[in-house]
């Protein structure tokens, strides 16, 4: 066997291990994805039981009507909330109306937050609403809701 012919192989060889893998590394995460899909519908029930949330001038959603990339879309929620041991906001959900999974962040806070509000960048896959669903210590929902053109850069 000739030097070349006996490097040619080993090469093959290599190639061929390292792309079975992960072909099926990829088939495995394609199964993954789906399987944790949820829709706006079935994220907001799963959320609140059922319960139809009250939409409030408590809640303020701050985020871009136009957003030039949708793989960083500034979200800000702030509550007004007594946060005190008898009337806090126990969690901010945000959700969004057609990415491919909609419960995008669950925030859950206690009286000693002292402030109910969360700030972070999000990612959407095309023009679509993006939901806050507040949920206070005595069971009720609050929501609110804007909508975001995405010009570029969606990940859809």
């Amino acid at each position: 066997m000739q030097r070349r012919d006996f490097f040619k192989k080993v090469g093959a060889v290599v190639a061929v291990s390292a792309v079975i893998p992960a072909m099926s590394f990829a088939a495995d995460a394609k199964k993954t994805v789906s399987k944790n899909a949820m829709s706006y519908a079935t994220a907001l029930n799963a959320i609140t039981g059922g319960k139809t949330p009250t939409a409030s001038d408590k809640v303020k959603l701050k985020v871009p009507e136009i957003a030039e990339n949708g793989a960083v879309v500034p979200v800000t929620v702030n509550v007004d909330s007594p946060m005190t041991d008898a009337d806090y906001v126990k969690a901010i959900h945000i959700l969004t109306s057609k990415n491919f999974n909609a419960r995008t962040i669950d925030i859950h806070l206690t009286p000693a937050n002292g402030e109910a509000m969360f700030s972070t960048r999000i990612k959407l896959g095309g023009t679509q609403d993006v939901v806050a669903v507040i949920e206070l210590s005595n069971g009720e929902f609050l929501i609110a809701s804007q909508s975001v053109k995405v010009t570029i850069g969606g990940c859809g």
